[in-house]
C-alpha cells in the first residue's frame, strides 16, 4: 500500500484533492452557486466575449468581410493616431480635465462626509444628506440642459455675475471657463452620492477612540485629524486607486452635451474623438485602436498607483 501511494505523483494528489474540495463545496453551497450563475453569464457575454473585437484594432476592418476576413495591418492604426495632429490635443485635454477633477472633486465628498458626521441634530443631518443626494438622480441630459440655460448670456448665473460688474455673456462658449463649469457641475451632481461610502466607513470607527482623545484634551479638529481621518484612510486609498484607474475615462456623455465648436480646442477628449471617428466616420479599426490605447494607459496608471499606495501606506487594491 505504501509503495502504491508513493507511486502516485504529488501533483495528481493535489489536483484530486482540489477537485474533491470543489465538489464538496458545490454540494454544500449549491443555491449560492446558482444565484451567482446569472452574474457570471452576464460578464461572459457582455464583458469577456466582446474582447474578441479588440483584434480589429490591428486590422483594416471591413464589416462585410468580418474580423476573420479583414486585412491584418499590425500597429498601423496606432501609428496613424500618434501622427495625427488631433492626438496631442485630445490626450492633453483628457489628462487636464481628469487630473483637475481628481484634485478638486475627489476630496469634496470626503469633506462633506466629515462635516455631516459632525452634525449632531439628526433631523438637520438627514435634510443635508437628502439635499446633497438629490442632484445625483437628475439625468445627465437634464443636468446639461440646465447648465446651458443657466450659463447663457441671459441665464441665472450670467445675470448673477453681471451684478458684480462682469459682462453678461455665454459662459459655456468661453474656452477658459469650460473646465471650471465642468468640474463644479460634476461636484454638485455627485458629491452627496459619493459621500455615502465615507459616511459608512465613519460609522465603523470605534467610539472609544474619540473618548480617549477627549480625555487627552483633543478638541473636535484634532479628533478629526488623529482619529477620524486615520479611521477611513484605507477607504480613501482604495477609492483613490480606483479613481486613478479611470484617469482617461472622462465623462463622454457630459462633454458631448456641453461642448461646441468654440470649445473644441479645450473640451475635445479621447472618448469624444473615438465617437466621431468610430460612429460618425465609421472608421472602426482606428477608433478601436484609440480605445485600446486608452484602456492600456488606465491599467498602467492603476498598477503604478496601487504599488505606490502599498509601499507608502500598506493599503492597496491588490
Amino acid at each position: 500500500m505504501i509503495m502504491l501511494l508513493n507511486a502516485v505523483p504529488e501533483k495528481a494528489i493535489k489536483k484530486q484533492s482540489f477537485s474533491y474540495r470543489v465538489k464538496q463545496d458545490f454540494k454544500l453551497n449549491k443555491l449560492k452557486y446558482l444565484m451567482v450563475l446569472p452574474v457570471i453569464i452576464y460578464f461572459i457575454l457582455f464583458a469577456y466575449k466582446p474582447m474578441y473585437g479588440i483584434l480589429i484594432a490591428f486590422q483594416d476592418f471591413k464589416p462585410q468581410l468580418g474580423i476573420a476576413g479583414s486585412e491584418w495591418v499590425g500597429l498601423e492604426n496606432f501609428t496613424r493616431f500618434f501622427s495625427d495632429p488631433s492626438a496631442k490635443r485630445v490626450i492633453v485635454n483628457t489628462f487636464r480635465i481628469s487630473i483637475w477633477s481628481i484634485i478638486i472633486g475627489f476630496p469634496a465628498p470626503i469633506l462633506l462626509a466629515l462635516l455631516i458626521n459632525e452634525i449632531k441634530n439628526k433631523v438637520f443631518k438627514r435634510v443635508v444628506q437628502t439635499v446633497t443626494y438629490m442632484p445625483y438622480f437628475i439625468s445627465m441630459v437634464v443636468m446639461c440642459s440646465l447648465i446651458k440655460v443657466f450659463t447663457q448670456s441671459d441665464g441665472f448665473i450670467s445675470h448673477f455675475l453681471g451684478n458684480f460688474g462682469l459682462i453678461q455673456t455665454n459662459l459655456l462658449a468661453n474656452k477658459s471657463l469650460f473646465l471650471p463649469i465642468y468640474i463644479i457641475s460634476g461636484i454638485w451632481q455627485t458629491i452627496g452620492w459619493d459621500s455615502i461610502i465615507y459616511l459608512a466607513a465613519l460609522s465603523g470607527i470605534d467610539q472609544e477612540q474619540y473618548e480617549a482623545a477627549r480625555i487627552d484634551g483633543a478638541g473636535r479638529l484634532k479628533q478629526m485629524i488623529h482619529v477620524t481621518l486615520p479611521g477611513i484612510r484605507s477607504t480613501i486609498i482604495i477609492l483613490f486607486i480606483l479613481r486613478m484607474g479611470g484617469i482617461l475615462n472622462v465623462g463622454f456623455e457630459k462633454i458631448l452635451l456641453l461642448y461646441s465648436p468654440s470649445t473644441y480646442q479645450v473640451a475635445d477628449v479621447i472618448s469624444t474623438y473615438v465617437y466621431r471617428m468610430g460612429i460618425l466616420n465609421a472608421d472602426f479599426s482606428y477608433s478601436t485602436a484609440i480605445g485600446l490605447f486608452n484602456n492600456i494607459v488606465n491599467i498602467l496608471v492603476l498598477i503604478v498607483t496601487n504599488k505606490i499606495a502599498k509601499k507608502t501606506t500598506d493599503s492597496g487594491l491588490f
